[in-house]
């Protein structure tokens, strides 16, 4: 009950402060390509339920017709202004709505697309016995997921069996770890990550 209070609070506090940046961004991201200004997707949620996930649009219209679903660095489908919100992870800021809405909680495991999930069920059944996060310990080590990828022979099997079982792993952990002050550490973390990221290295 604690923890819902805490993302309402705090989703609606945001969504409130930044909605200048949101209203700017959106209108760049529709001057410079065509389509919508939000990326909607499927992500398997709590209880392994389907919700869609809102992002700024970074890549062209019905990128994920032209491409896998994964995206590694230099990606020929995204857009001038997504290299620069996916950089700055400013693509992800919509996902308070879904935070506000009870979808999402602003610490969680990351949810996934339900093509990834069933390849792990039964961890994933475990995992989304939470609600599934903005950001948690594997969104903060893995921030240049798409440049590691971009460095694999194969880049999609490097994700379903290097990447995604540390992941399930790193959520796990943090299910056992779960209070608001770890929440609290890892949002910190998060934005720390984001501006110097640098300073965490990961092998």
């Amino acid at each position: 009950m604690m923890k819902r209070l805490f993302d309402l609070f705090f989703s609606a506090v945001g969504l409130a402060l930044l909605f200048p940046l949101f209203l700017c961004v959106s209108i760049v991201i529709l001057l410079d390509s065509h389509g919508p200004v939000f990326f909607r997707q499927k992500r398997m949620g709590r209880g392994l339920h389907p919700f869609s996930i809102y992002k700024f649009r970074t890549m062209v219209e019905h990128a994920a017709l032209k491409g896998p679903l994964i995206t590694i660095d230099g990606n020929k489908r995204v857009t001038r202004i997504g290299k620069i919100l996916r950089k700055t992870k400013i693509d992800e800021m919509p996902q308070l709505i879904n935070v506000f809405k009870g979808e999402m909680s602003l610490v969680g495991p990351r949810p996934e697309v339900e093509k990834y999930a069933l390849l792990y069920k039964e961890d994933y059944q475990e995992i989304l016995r939470a609600r599934p996060g903005v950001t948690d310990m594997a969104s903060i080590l893995f921030r240049d997921e798409e440049t590691l990828l971009q460095h694999q022979d194969n880049p999609e099997a490097y994700y379903e069996q290097v990447l995604l079982p540390k992941k399930i792993l790193l959520a796990k952990e943090y299910l056992k770890k779960s209070s608001i002050l770890y929440d609290v550490q890892l949002i910190f973390l998060t934005f720390f990550r984001i501006f110097f990221p640098q300073k965490i290295s990961v092998k």
